[in-house]
Formats: structure tokens, sequence, C-alpha cells
């Protein structure tokens, strides 16, 4: 068979719907400035479909912050990658900051949190290692797992008990190979909005020999009294051996960055290929990232704003009867019952006779017969968008119960 016939014939499990979902329900197209308010399919929607989690998109001194460095440096400075020739001082105190910030010794930047991730991964550990891993990871840590070329063993999500049993297998098998235990997880994770149980991993440290790596991607900015992230809330930052954190999330820009000791941290340097073999970040990426991270560290009324927007948004919603699930963070899922076509149904009447953009979850990304609309938070949104936004899950809900979003087809627009 002729490989693009064959592509042609299995688009994938959220590819076999691209004819009738995109462009509305897949790769819709948000419009206008990043804020609370949007403009979607010509009509004015409140936006709780973007990770901006602190409003930093649209904060007056980061868009000159922005406009001067590429005024000034352009999107070609520096050229070539940093271990040849794209280094520059600007790269290196950025790492510096973040590294006082996150608590830890040293600092890489990454390009892209994605590939950051899985190159990371790959070059930490050996054929002779072994990784084990949460469940409900991100695409990304699963992409990177998928790499190891030595054993790997997943538990299911958030259940120390099973972490603990497949640690002690893992202890045995490094007994035979001479190497190492790596565990993977996330602190806030972005679809439920769980936490990762990290200090109970931790306490596992006293009978397993183990380094953890989390993924802390909603987490940083948002978690914890200074913002650091989910360890700081915790209470065990020290205690994370590799941080990963993304400017993708707060801090409203694109990129990433891992923290942790020196000599991990240089070994990274020399060893993550998509970072070895890949331009250096843009200048106005870097530049930009340095005034985000002191304007997260000084202006604590944003991190403020955000949890009393997503406190209000929550409680709202629970005194209503929805259920949230387990979350503990600022990501809010909202679980009802149905299928694609009611689930198609219902975001279209959200979007076009309510104003309310959200994003839609539904089968094979959670369960059959599960519909989560998914809601972030942020500290642009107000009171009024929040009210707005309960009345008009009140409403659908109704009529998702009274059968009228029953369909067996995807909504068409």
């Amino acid at each position: 068979m002729d490989l693009f016939e064959k592509l042609k014939e299995n688009r994938g499990p959220l590819g076999q719907h691209a004819k009738d979902a995109h462009g509305y329900f897949t790769f819709p197209q948000l419009e206008g400035e990043i804020a609370s308010k949007m403009m979607f399919n010509g009509k004015e929607v409140i936006c709780w479909s973007i990770n901006n989690y602190l409003g930093l998109s649209n904060h007056p001194e980061i868009r000159k912050a922005d406009a001067d460095a590429a005024k000034n440096w352009g999107m070609g400075t520096p050229m070539g990658s940093r271990m040849m020739s794209g280094d520059t001082k600007y790269h290196v105190k950025l790492e510096n900051e973040l590294s006082s910030y996150c608590q830890k010794e040293d600092t890489i930047l990454l390009n892209f949190g994605y590939q950051g991730m899985h190159s990371a991964i790959d070059a930490l550990v050996d054929r002779q290692d072994v990784i084990v891993y949460d469940s409900e990871s991100h695409a990304c840590i699963l992409d990177g797992v998928r790499l190891h070329l030595g054993k790997r063993y997943q538990y299911p999500h958030n259940n120390i008990e099973k972490l603990d049993k497949q640690l002690e297998r893992a202890t045995s098998i490094i007994k035979e190979t001479g190497g190492a235990i790596l565990v993977i997880t996330e602190g806030v994770f972005g679809m439920a909005g769980d936490l990762g149980k990290l200090k109970e991993i931790c306490e596992l440290k006293n009978k397993y020999n183990f380094r953890l790596f989390v993924d802390d991607a909603h987490g940083i900015g948002t978690m914890g009294n200074n913002g650091v992230g989910t360890g700081e809330y915790l209470g065990v930052q020290d205690e994370i051996d590799v941080y990963f954190g993304t400017f993708a999330k707060s801090f409203a820009s694109i990129g990433a960055f891992i923290s942790a000791n020196k000599d991990v941290i240089e070994y990274l340097r020399y060893n993550v290929r998509s970072q070895i073999f890949a331009k250096s970040l843009p200048m106005p990426i870097v530049i930009g990232a340095l005034k985000r991270l002191e304007i997260m560290r000084t202006d604590t009324s944003l991190r403020k704003n955000l949890w009393f927007i997503t406190k209000k948004l929550q409680n709202g919603l629970k005194e209503n009867g929805f259920n949230l699930g387990v979350t503990q963070s600022c990501v809010t899922p909202v679980f009802l019952s149905g299928g694609v076509g009611e689930a198609t149904n219902l975001t279209v009447d959200l979007r076009e006779n309510y104003g309310i953009f959200c994003s839609i979850v539904t089968y094979p990304v959670v369960p059959k017969d599960v519909i989560m609309l998914r809601l972030i938070p942020t500290a642009t949104h107000t009171e009024k968008d929040v009210e707005i936004t309960i009345n008009a899950f009140k409403e659908v809900k109704e009529k998702l119960f009274s059968g009228e979003y029953i369909s067996d087809k995807i909504a068409q627009i």
C-alpha cells in the first residue's frame, strides 16, 4: 500500500472527526487582544480557554518590553545554537534569575516545552535505568518515556501504594543492571486540575533510592505563596530533583526551562539534543521572559486576583450542583454526561447563544459518555464574567438533562 493512501484511510482517533470539527471544535480561531473577552465566529465571547493565568499577555510593561526587544534585536538574534554561536549574557541572566526563583542551583532554557521534556528524559536515562511515571502524565512525558530503551513502569494516577510496588520492582531490576531510577509526575495535572502527590512521593525517598522529575507547567506562577509552584505550595520544592516549567502558561510566551543542581544542568547542556541542534531562543523571548519573571515576583496582586476569580468560579459552580472532580488548582473541569453529539450541540449553544467559550473534551480523551468542559480562570476575568458563566451553565445543564441536545452526530455549524 502507498504510504499516503494509508494515511487517507486512517486519520487517527481525533483526525477522523476533522471534516466536521475543524475550525470550530478543533482549531478554532479566537480573534482580538488576549483577554477575558475575545471575538469568535463574529461574536464577542467570554473566553475561558487560554492559559493566560496572570493576565501577562497584555500587561503594558510586558508589551513594551516585548516591543522594545523586537525593535532592538529582531527575531534573528542570536543566530545559531547556544553551544556554537547563540549564547548571550541575557540568556545566562534569565537562567540565573529562574534558578533563584525556583530555589535551584542552575537552569537550562528550552526552546519548547514539549520537545524539551522528551529530549531531557532521553538524556537523563540510559538502557540500564528504570523510569516510573504517573499514568496521567502529559503527552510530552509519555513521548519521552517511549524513547527510553530500558524498563519503564506506569503507576495508576496518584496511587502511592502502586507507586511503592513499582519502585520495589524497579529496585530489584537496577540491582541487576547497575542502573538508577527516575520517577516522573506533574505538579498540577492540566486536564483534571488535581495535584501530584509530591509530598507522599518524596517520603518514599526514605525507602527507595530514586530521583524525582516534576513537570509543573500549570503550577509555576499560580501555586505557592510566591508562585514558585506546586513544590512550594506543598512544602517540598527542595526535594524535587529536576524541576520543569514552561513559558507558555503563566508567563504568556513560549519556551521552557529545567532547574536542578549544577551537575545535572551542566550534563543537560551538553546532552539535550533538542537544544544542542536547535537555534537559540530569540532575544525578544528572553528579554520578555526576564520582564515577566520580574512582574511575577513583585506584583502579587495578579496571583491574588487569579485565585479570587478561581474560587468565585469554582465555588459558584459547586453550589449549583456541578461536578468539578478533584481539582485543587485554577484548572476548572466541569463533568457532565452525554455523547459526542450532545457535547457538540451544548458547546455550540454556549458559544453562539450565551457568549461563553471554553474547551470541550470528549472521548477518546475522557471515557465514553463523559463530557468535560474545561475552564481556565485568569487574573483578567471579572466577577461579572463569573456570574454570566454560571447562569449560562445552569441553563445548558437543564437543556442537556431534558434531552434537548441529543444527537448521534457532531453538530453542524
